[in-house]
């Protein structure tokens, strides 16, 4: 690990950045491969029907990633940070701690959302054939609840210490074993959507058996002690405060698709919730990079703020943003110029009119100010200040999202809910610039303050 930590901390930062960014962006698109084949081999082997249910269906399976998202992230900041400011002690309780969090929130959401599964979807805009096969495929999800907390909590932790290949090639087989086991659950043995979440529980399953590997065989870059169930104040304190802008992020998203899908249902019908659908999952497929780099830049950013090089941390942050331009660029192009091509994959034989192609592209022109929204979603707890982050999460779907999707659809139907998006989009990338300028100038104070200690 020393030889990892070093590269971070005095290595040249476009040479940290490839180093650490390739294989966390290989592992990223291929996490996102999982929701983005859902689409495809629901939509090619059952109907656009099953596709709108699981369109509707899969923000709730993101509720429990949130979970996931919160331990990963959390620990897996405070984890760059105690390396880089080698604080031993925690490191070594906080395997025990992630355990113990998993089975908390696993239990807190797998029966009650298996119980009320129904109810969640009608909630969700489900009605008819829709509701019934989001159920369905809801259910089926809800079950893999512990496997895919446990497995994405520790994948992320992997990243945390800087060891992307190592996650990278974990959520390869991970992706590998889906791919094998969906045509043949949903259309071999005809489970339908269930099928698809039965093949995606089963590789979450491997994922979580990867990372177990991982740290019970004593490969990680830090000693720790991982069959323990043990929870440490301190380290549960720094994982929810530093993790909590991830999670109040998806749990917004879900909130935010609660009332996008209603309005679906009610101002429009089952194909425009499919082409909704397809929209989005393209729009999350197209992010995966961006993931990618986050995960990157979270012990680059984590471990020099540990260390006290705070002008470092911040190069980091405009070097990563500016590259997730640069990778996003030629596909945001691509799709912007053949939209058609683009959904056929996913929905495939339609004739889609001009209408959609407008309201397609309106939708994804806010992909090139994702870069510096998402880098600075990370880098915000990255430098131990998760309050900004978390604030503007809230304010991005309570102050904007809600409301205006809640009147606006009722009034200029569907198609406004695309154009608000992007607008709302583009208010919030201004929020997040000023807040970053505000956190860079407190972090030069700070690195001013403490030199004038030393000096003195």
């Amino acid at each position: 690990m020393d030889k990892q930590k070093q590269l971070i901390l005095n290595g040249s930062l476009p040479k940290v950045m490839w180093q650490l960014s390739w294989p966390a962006v290989v592992a990223m698109v291929l996490y996102g491969m999982n929701n983005f084949l859902d689409g495809i081999f629901v939509g090619h082997l059952i109907n656009n029907t099953a596709l709108a249910a699981v369109g509707v269906a899969y923000p709730l399976a993101q509720f429990a990633q949130g979970f996931g998202t919160l331990i990963g992230t959390g620990l897996g900041s405070a984890i760059s940070i105690w390396i880089g400011a080698n604080d031993k002690g925690k490191l070594r309780k906080s395997l025990g701690t992630a355990n113990c969090l998993t089975l908390i929130f696993s239990l807190l959401i797998t029966i009650p959302c298996y119980y009320y599964a129904d109810n969640l979807i009608y909630m969700m805009g489900g009605r008819g054939e829709i509701a019934i096969l989001g159920a369905e495929y809801f259910r089926a999800t809800i079950l893999g609840s512990f496997f895919w907390i446990h497995g994405l909590a520790l994948n992320m932790i992997i990243r945390a210490e800087g060891r992307m290949k190592t996650a990278a090639w974990m959520i390869a087989v991970g992706l590998i074993v889906d791919v094998i086991l969906k045509p043949i659950f949903i259309d071999t043995l005809g489970w339908g959507v269930a099928g698809a979440a039965w093949a995606t529980n089963i590789s979450m399953v491997v994922y979580m058996l990867l990372g177990i590997w991982y740290y019970a065989g004593g490969k990680a870059s830090f000693k720790t002690v991982f069959w323990s169930l043990k929870l440490d104040k301190e380290i549960v304190k720094e994982t929810l405060s530093l993790g909590m802008p991830g999670f109040v992020m998806m749990v917004m998203i879900v909130v935010q698709n609660v009332v996008v899908f209603n309005a679906l249902a009610k101002y429009g019908n089952d194909m425009d919730i499919t082409f909704f659908t397809a929209v989005n999952r393209f729009y999350i497929l197209l992010n995966t990079p961006l993931w990618g780099l986050m995960r990157a830049l979270q012990p680059v950013t984590g471990m020099n703020y540990g260390a006290k090089l705070y002008e470092r941390s911040i190069s980091s942050y405009r070097m990563f943003s500016l590259t997730g331009l640069c990778v996003l660029l030629p596909f945001w192009l691509f799709v912007m110029l053949y939209p058609s091509g683009v959904l056929s994959v996913m929905i495939p034989h339609v004739a889609f009119t001009s209408y959609q192609l407008l309201d397609f592209r309106v939708y994804m022109s806010v992909l090139l100010v994702l870069p510096f929204m998402f880098m600075a979603m990370v880098w915000f707890p990255a430098i131990d200040h998760a309050k900004p982050a978390t604030i503007i999460s809230i304010l991005r779907q309570v102050v904007f999202y809600i409301p205006v999707l809640l009147i606006v659809p009722h009034f200029f139907g569907i198609r406004s809910i695309y154009i608000a998006s992007a607008i709302i989009d583009w208010l919030v990338f201004f929020m997040i610039l000023y807040a970053v300028f505000k956190s860079i100038n407190k972090l030069r104070s700070q690195n001013v303050s403490e030199e004038v200690n030393v000096f003195l």
